[in-house]
């Protein structure tokens, strides 16, 4: 989540635990507590394909953060000038602030290595998008109450409820998507291929559904208002033929960890060269993806790893256009706009819109 959000939460649980013994304070320790873990992104590995890997890693690993709160409340029940309050207190209040950063990562799309140093795929269940405006919001209220009335421990309070409704309204959200899109696989005989569906940006409403299917995959956008409408299946190219020279550089590897099977191929010609390309198709929206890699060049008809792999800058953004044809596709106007109406046409299987 984005970094306002994360100091929100912070702050209102700090609010919450101790906002009644530390007051104002507990406000502000949680609020900057609540971005520590982010402050990884400082770090550069010297690659692109390893900066944005190895964020959220070691910094948002559940036993180092369990243990820098252990620290911190020995210190606290040590040296803090407020005696009254015990240790198992400052424990939770600590591990509390510093553990829901990563778990409330692990509900977004991107994945958080929650048990670093464990080579395990990193956790993502997306049921809330990077920036969701309503979530952060109800966090963001609460606290200026808290601020302002001095009731610090029941407006926090009330705003993390408030929050945790909601995103318990997003999982059965995600839910009823699941449920309207089986069908639609199942016609398709696309039952056991790996799916993704996660929220569209800054709601809950419209989610995109991403399936992969060897040298195809398939994008469909479903509104919670579609009704009776059934969700569509746009066929797009996935080049999965070059996938196995990008499985031979190191780079290649640990992207295809990160990312699992949602990975775009593409040759393009740059700096004189023919490059590979791969694009983790989970992040962003068709036709925004921001993290591409170059991990290979074409020498002498053969694939060659590069030593450091570069991140190719997207050449188009999300325009106020496109957001107001989110908003009418999230309301249910299925004619508003299709996954791929932004994706360039090489990238399209067919025009052909597969439906129940």
């Amino acid at each position: 989540m984005d970094s306002v959000t994360q100091a929100a939460l912070g702050a209102a649980i700090g609010g919450a635990v101790l906002g009644r013994r530390l007051g104002r304070k507990a406000i502000l320790i949680g609020a900057v507590l609540g971005t520590l873990p982010d402050l990884d992104v400082i770090i550069d590995y010297g690659d692109a394909v390893a900066n944005v890997t190895e964020h959220r890693g070691f910094s948002h690993s559940l036993f180092v953060l369990t243990g820098l709160a252990t620290l911190l409340a020995l210190m606290s029940a040590r040296f803090a000038p407020i005696t009254a309050i015990s240790l198992p207190r400052w424990w939770c209040f600590y591990t509390l602030i510093l553990v829901t950063h990563p778990l409330l990562d692990a509900l977004t799309t991107y994945g958080t290595q929650l048990l670093w140093p464990l080579d395990v795929t990193p956790a993502a269940w997306p049921i809330i998008f990077i920036i969701d405006p309503l979530y952060t919001l109800a966090l963001l209220i609460a606290l200026g109450f808290g601020l302002v009335s001095l009731r610090v421990r029941k407006a926090c309070t009330w705003g993390l409820v408030i929050s945790c409704v909601y995103l318990t309204m997003a999982a059965g959200a995600k839910v009823m998507i699941e449920q309207r899109i089986a069908p639609v696989l199942a016609e398709q005989g696309l039952q056991e291929a790996p799916l993704l569906i996660q929220p569209t940006p800054f709601n809950i409403m419209l989610w995109r559904a991403t399936v992969m299917d060897g040298d195809r995959y398939y994008e469909s956008l479903i509104s919670v208002f579609d009704g009776n409408s059934q969700p569509r299946l746009e066929p797009l190219i996935r080049n999965a033929a070059l996938e196995a020279p990008l499985l031979a550089s190191l780079q290649g590897q640990r992207l295809a960890w990160f990312a699992g099977p949602f990975l775009r191929y593409e040759a393009r010609w740059m700096d004189g060269k023919e490059t590979l390309i791969a694009t983790d198709i989970r992040l962003g929206f068709p036709g925004f993806h921001p993290f591409s890699f170059t991990l290979a060049t074409l020498e002498e008809e053969r694939w060659v790893p590069l030593a450091v792999s570069e991140q190719v800058e997207s050449s188009r953004g999300i325009q106020m256009t496109t957001l107001s044809r989110l908003a009418a596709r999230a309301a249910g106007n299925t004619s508003a706009l299709c996954a791929s109406d932004f994706v360039a046409q090489e990238w399209r299987a067919e025009r052909v819109i597969y439906r129940c």
